[in-house]
C-alpha cells in the first residue's frame, strides 16, 4: 500500500487537461476514474493509491506550478518512459528531459520529464534492468 493517498495538480483547462492525461498517465497504465463532469479529472494505477487529481484552484485564481517540485511516476518498461514522453509533446507538453538512462540516480535509472500544458513538470521513471 501506498504511503501517499493523492497528488493534486492545478489546471486552467479542464478538458485540454482530461485529453493530454488520459494519453500521458494512460501510457503508463493509469485510467480515468468515472467522475460527474463537476468533479475534478481523477487517475489511478490497477485501483491503487496514490489517486491523481487535476483540479481548477478552489480560490479561483489561476492554477501554476511549483518551480523545483515534480511529480514522478512509476513506468514498468522503457518503452512506456517513451509513450509517455511522445504523447506529452503530442498533446501540447514541453520536453524537459528526453527518454534516457540517468546512471547519476542509479544504475537502472530510466526517465523522462516533460511539463504538461499548465507549467506541472512531471517525471515517467522505470528501474528495470532491461
Amino acid at each position: 500500500m501506498s504511503i501517499i493517498s493523492h497528488i493534486t495538480l492545478g489546471t486552467n483547462d479542464k478538458e485540454r487537461s482530461a485529453e493530454f492525461y488520459d494519453a500521458v498517465l494512460g501510457a503508463i497504465g493509469f485510467s480515468r476514474l468515472p467522475k460527474p463532469p463537476e468533479k475534478p479529472l481523477a487517475y489511478e494505477r490497477d485501483g491503487q493509491m496514490p489517486t491523481i487529481y487535476i483540479y481548477t484552484p478552489e480560490d479561483g485564481r489561476p492554477a501554476t506550478w511549483g518551480n523545483g517540485t515534480h511529480v514522478a511516476f512509476i513506468a514498468d518498461t522503457k518503452a512506456q518512459v517513451h509513450v509517455f514522453h511522445e504523447q506529452a509533446l503530442k498533446l501540447g507538453g514541453k520536453s524537459e528531459g528526453e527518454p534516457g538512462p540517468r546512471p547519476h540516480y542509479g544504475p537502472n535509472y530510466y526517465a523522462a520529464y516533460v511539463r504538461d500544458p499548465d507549467g506541472n513538470k512531471l517525471q515517467a521513471v522505470c528501474y528495470a534492468s532491461e
